[in-house]
């Protein structure tokens, strides 16, 4: 090879190195990021995730595309995300079925829900309400209560389905307020509110979206919040908690991503997810939808996934709640 051939060869290297080098070291995130959200369009955790995805991607000067993926009680989505390569480009909208509920309630599940994700902030607590038919002779969680325990086995509460928060949460309620309350499931929120509505069952916890619309009519009766506190869509109801301490049942929504993600690349998403919660508008839209906004670090995230698997495992053992 002859002098010529030879620079020609190490200055064709040369450059080779340093545009890899300038690729690899291109400040994330460089291209479009994919937020998997385990619903259907349209619906309240679709609608959430798309208001903070609009906000974020200003944040991050990147688009983020919203890629629908249901199935499964969330375990499509979360499946697809556990595979994905962990490099920030994919991310899940995570609701408490992925790795609180169906390690629980699913015999095996297609993905590793405690070492195959990586909280990276937890986003929001919606607002669970309890509400009952108007007819129910009742005004209070006391006074449920007191009527449970004089008929056992002839009130019933009505859930979007099984293994669902709203499932959960009554059956939470019927333990640890020690009553025999039947469950009724249905295939999803509304049909379950017609009932509620009827008087065919007689009570729910479900969200407050479902039913504000009618709790302003008078249809159903509002006796109290799921929050562990009052919460601030409804400041001057009780929380279930203040009857029954320690009551908590009102979903959590988070973004999670692969195991493996680098930590540089999850500080950054958790510092501009918070920056995004903090932001008046983006409250006030949710404090609209009866979600209080909640933020924090990936440590606090991984510590409440923690604590409410512990707590739904104790009520799916109790109540011997299998899928549907």
């Amino acid at each position: 090879m002859n002098t010529k051939h030879t620079v020609m060869l190490a200055l064709f290297f040369a450059a080779s190195f340093t545009l890899g080098n300038f690729a690899y070291s291109q400040p994330y995130p460089a291209r479009p990021i994919r937020l998997i959200v385990p619903f259907a369009p349209g619906g309240g955790s679709d609608n959430a995730a798309r208001i903070v995805s609009e906000a974020l991607s200003k944040r991050l000067n990147q688009s983020i595309v919203i890629d629908n993926k249901p199935g499964g009680g969330g375990t499509l989505a979360a499946t697809y995300v556990v595979n994905s390569k962990p490099d920030g480009y994919t991310l899940l909208y995570a609701t408490a079925g992925q790795q609180m509920i169906n390690p629980h309630l699913m015999a095996k599940l297609p993905y590793d829900p405690v070492h195959g994700l990586i909280a990276v902030s937890q986003l929001l607590e919606a607002t669970n309400v309890l509400v009952v038919n108007k007819d129910l002779p009742v005004a209070s969680v006391e006074e449920l209560i007191s009527l449970a325990k004089s008929r056992p086995g002839q009130i019933n509460f009505a859930s979007s389905g099984i293994g669902g928060t709203s499932h959960l949460a009554g059956e939470l309620f019927k333990s640890m307020a020690g009553i025999d309350i039947v469950h009724v499931p249905y295939k999803g929120s509304g049909l379950a509110m017609t009932d509620l509505i009827g008087g065919t069952v007689q009570m729910t916890i479900d969200n407050i979206s479902v039913y504000l619309p009618h709790m302003k009519s008078g249809a159903v009766r509002l006796l109290a919040v799921a929050t562990l506190d009052r919460s601030p869509s409804l400041p001057e109801t009780p929380s279930i908690a203040k009857t029954l301490p320690g009551f908590d049942a009102s979903p959590i929504n988070y973004i999670s991503v692969p195991a493996g993600t680098p930590r540089p690349i999850i500080d950054r998403l958790n510092k501009e997810v918070n920056v995004v919660l903090r932001m008046p508008e983006i409250q006030a839209r949710f404090l609209a939808m009866g979600s209080t906004l909640k933020g924090g670090s990936p440590e606090q995230m991984e510590a409440v996934i923690k604590a409410d698997s512990a707590k739904w495992k104790k009520v799916i053992e109790l109540s011997g709640a299998k899928p549907e």
